[in-house]
């Protein structure tokens, strides 16, 4: 029986690309930068993904990712390179600015804590983004615990991460592995982490991607609304792996 849900933020409750492409957007215009387009916003996002990706490889640090993705994104589109750093800065701001709930995300979430679940927010993001994303999005109210990398001083997938969660869960009570499930969209930082501390994981694939990365999945899920009957029943209409 899950007794706690571990949530990702961004991808998995929140959707991280129209975020995503209103903060770009949003920072351009503050910045005098000229029009950001659709199609740089998403050369942008495959910049991003690559260095958060080295990240949770422990290949280069949080300071070297945040600022070498707007780095190498102005190269490449010709912009200022002595912009990005301002440019970071800003992006941090405006990407709490609004909110862009996945499926039934609030809602699922106030629904399992009326039913007892503790809950928490394992996130990657920077402090100053995800504090005002959860302040907007109201999760601050909702979640028990929130561990963010940036406070803890490690990411996910990394063991520490997950101890560090488990230490903090510990004032709501003595919890085995097996009753701690962490739901989200990446493969390579919730599935990993997931697997790496020995939770049930389960995988939020709306796009019905492959698990190219021979991780163990324990529940995979295109919809949010699927998951209160993962946890409540034994009649998931879900695919069990």
């Amino acid at each position: 029986m899950i007794k706690v849900v571990l949530w990702d933020i961004d991808g998995t409750l929140l959707n991280f690309a129209k975020a995503e492409n209103y903060a770009m957007k949003k920072c351009f215009a503050v910045l005098d930068m000229g029009v950001c387009t659709d199609e740089m916003v998403e050369r942008y996002a495959a910049i991003n993904i690559k260095y958060w990706e080295r990240l949770e490889r422990n290949e280069i640090s949080k300071q070297e990712v945040l600022i070498g993705r707007f780095l190498e994104f102005f190269e490449t589109e010709g912009l200022p390179k002595e912009k990005a750093e301002p440019f970071n800065e800003e992006y941090q701001l405006r990407m709490g600015d609004k909110v862009f709930f996945n499926d039934n995300a609030k809602t699922l979430v106030e629904s399992l804590r009326a039913r007892g679940m503790i809950q928490a927010a394992a996130t990657n993001g920077t402090v100053a983004a995800q504090r005002r994303k959860l302040a907007a999005s109201g999760f601050d109210k909702l979640f028990d615990a929130v561990m963010i990398s940036d406070e803890i001083g490690v990411q996910k997938p990394n063991a520490g991460f997950f101890e560090y969660t488990f230490e903090a869960l510990s004032r709501f009570g003595t919890f085995q592995k097996d009753e701690i499930m962490i739901v989200g969209d990446s493969l390579t930082s919730d599935m990993q982490g997931g697997n790496n501390a020995g939770i049930v994981c389960c995988w939020y694939n709306p796009e019905g991607l492959q698990n190219t990365k021979g991780l163990r999945i324990d529940y995979e899920i295109k919809n949010l609304e699927e998951l209160e009957e993962i946890l409540f029943t034994n009649a998931a209409v879900i695919d069990k792996i």
